[in-house]
This record gives C-alpha cells, sequence and structure tokens, in this order.
C-alpha cells in the first residue's frame, strides 16, 4: 500500500487534472477530423494498384482499392472513437483520483486533529 501512495505522491496532479479538459478536447477534434476526412476520401477514391494485382483488369482494380479505402476509414473512425473513449474515461479517473485526495488530505487532519485531542486528554488526566 506504501507503494501506491509513493507513486500517486510522484504524479503532478494539478498538471494533469488542468490537461485533461485538453486532452479530452483534442480527441473530440480528431474524430471530427476523422469523420470530415473519410467523407472527403470516399468522394475521391483512387490510387495506384498494387504490383500483384497487374493481373486484374482496371475495373476489378478499382473496386479492390476503394473497398480497401472503405475499411481503413472504418478502422480510422474506430480508433478515433476509442480514443474519444478513452480519453473521457482518464477524465473520469483523474476526476476519481483527485477526488481521493482532497478525501485523503481531509482524513488526514481529521486524524491529526484526533490526535492532539487524545494527546491534550492523556495529558489532562496525567495532570489530574
Amino acid at each position: 500500500m506504501a507503494g501506491w501512495v509513493a507513486a500517486l505522491k510522484l504524479v503532478p496532479w494539478g498538471d494533469v487534472i488542468e490537461a485533461t479538459p485538453q486532452i479530452l478536447q483534442a480527441a473530440k477534434k480528431l474524430l471530427g477530423t476523422v469523420r470530415k476526412g473519410s467523407a472527403e476520401a470516399a468522394a475521391s477514391a483512387s490510387g495506384l494498384p498494387d504490383p500483384a494485382e497487374s493481373s486484374l483488369p482496371t475495373p476489378a482494380q478499382l473496386q479492390r482499392l476503394r473497398e480497401r479505402v472503405a475499411q481503413l476509414e472504418q478502422e480510422q473512425m474506430d480508433s478515433a472513437a476509442l480514443i474519444q473513449s478513452l480519453a473521457q474515461q482518464n477524465a473520469q479517473v483523474v476526476q476519481a483520483v483527485d477526488d481521493l485526495r482532497q478525501r485523503y488530505r481531509r482524513l488526514a487532519l481529521a486524524a491529526a486533529a484526533l490526535g492532539c485531542v487524545c494527546a491534550g486528554l492523556l495529558a489532562w488526566v496525567l495532570t489530574r
């Protein structure tokens, strides 16, 4: 348990918390860019044929290229959605850790106050 506490103390939580909205915004922007880019790429689907496929007729090559581009666009959109999901989860984790850090601070203050009260009571009992 002490290892976790030491590891958590090394993290600059203020910087992490400040950067979380920027990370989330960047992920949303990436998802929007991917969606916009995939629509533009679908409109202009063309490319050079693979040398291994040179025996295929040109329409078949174009069809394979279009299918491959569509597949890559879908994978890119899935990746962007995953990145956005991870960014949102990261924001939730950072918020939870910040809440735990604040609770820990309050608990430490309460324990210190209780320790002072106990020490005062012990001193009062011993002097009586």
